[in-house]
């Protein structure tokens, strides 16, 4: 099996400290010393397609510019790259939706993802007027992937379901190929939709103990179904020649944590109803002692970062195995990141993933490339 890697375009701004954001906290004013222009996001897109990687994540929220239109934009200026695209299904109709993702489809070559996010905290859907609560959101996500699904089929859909409604519904054209689905959500509601409809289900980057527990939740809940999801895991990555390099890094982004922000992001982060967030702030506690919860997995990034709050830092020898380790579990997706976006994909790209093609775990999307790459000096 080769694995599969996909790198992150900040939308919300990059740079060389830790940008926060997301779960209802607005975008810290630490770094974003580059702002997210389609220039500055397309040279880390190709960065990344250059490098090996399959696609790149887009977040979604009020912090951040919008999915759709910028990975639109962007996808001019690659040529095979994917783009996974996270969107909010309460924010837009079933129908359109599925007459989005085919036009995408069409126009970039057939290199749509699609990452689905019910929403986690009320008070940032009300802003954009979904007055729902969190488990009946997730009901309407399990209703929309069903009418998208059956679009994407060629299907005539009629559904009058709890909280959506469609009546002779049909796509002129059926997208091809027909976008595969990114799934996250800890919470018994989520795995039930995840079962139903995820082919990726994607969790954070919790110790392996926990992810192993989690892997196995999802597995019996989709055979229930007759169907087997792949697994995705969201990290980030320090990564550079030494331990001591790459553990310097770490400690030089979290001197950058001014205390103040530490509190105001716990305490919004605090007030989140996502599980995932919830088990996330678990890892650390607000504190800054102990951040290395696994070997080579620090969960500082969570002290000022809502949603993915950890990352794999060490050699890049050290973070190869941490990432077989993760695959030896059955996870075959790995979606990272690092600050600022730019170099740590060329640090991972031409350190890390040399190494697991020469031991036969991946293989660059081009071919044969990326197998002898020399560590980059930055």
């Amino acid at each position: 099996m080769s694995l599969t890697f996909h790198w992150f375009l900040p939308t919300n701004g990059d740079s060389r400290h830790v940008v926060g954001g997301g779960h209802g906290t607005p975008a810290t004013a630490s770094g974003r010393d580059r702002p997210p222009t389609v220039g500055y996001l397309s040279q880390i897109a190709r960065a990344a397609e250059d490098l090996g990687f399959v696609g790149v994540l887009t977040p979604t929220g009020a912090w951040c510019e919008d999915a759709w239109l910028t990975t639109a934009m962007v996808s001019r200026h690659t040529e095979r790259l994917k783009f996974l695209v996270a969107f909010r299904p309460g924010f837009v109709s079933p129908t359109l939706a599925a007459q989005m993702a085919s036009t995408f489809q069409r126009h970039s070559g057939g290199r749509l993802l699609l990452n689905v996010v019910t929403g986690g905290e009320s008070h940032e859907q009300r802003a954009y007027g979904d007055f729902l609560d969190k488990d009946d959101r997730y009901r309407r996500t399990g209703e929309f992937l069903e009418i998208v699904r059956g679009l994407w089929d060629g299907e005539t859909v009629d559904l009058d379901g709890e909280h959506l409604r469609v009546a002779d519904a049909r796509l002129a054209r059926v997208p091809d190929p027909v976008p595969e689905v990114y799934f996250g959500g800890s919470s018994p509601l989520a795995g039930e939709v995840a079962a139903r409809h995820a082919d990726v289900y994607l969790t954070w980057g919790e110790p392996p103990a926990q992810v192993a527990g989690k892997i196995a939740w999802i597995r019996g809940l989709a055979a229930k179904e007759g169907r087997a999801p792949r697994f995705g895991i969201r990290l980030h990555v320090i990564t550079r020649d030494t331990a001591e390099e790459a553990w310097a890094e770490a400690n030089r982004l979290l001197d950058g944590f001014d205390p103040e922000t530490v509190r105001s992001v716990q305490a919004g982060l605090g007030r989140s109803e996502s599980e995932g967030q919830r088990r996330m702030l678990a890892l650390h506690g607000g504190s800054r002692d102990g951040l290395e919860i696994h070997p080579n997995l620090w969960a500082g990034i969570g002290l000022v970062r809502g949603g993915a709050g950890t990352a794999l830092v060490g050699s890049h020898a050290e973070v190869a195995e941490r990432i077989k380790e993760y695959a030896a579990l059955g996870i075959s997706e790995f979606v990272l990141s690092g600050y600022p976006h730019l170099e740590e994909a060329y640090w991972f790209g031409e350190g890390v993933l040399p190494r697991l093609a020469g031991e036969g775990v991946w293989r660059h999307p081009d071919g044969n490339r990326g197998a002898s790459v020399p560590v980059p000096v930055l």
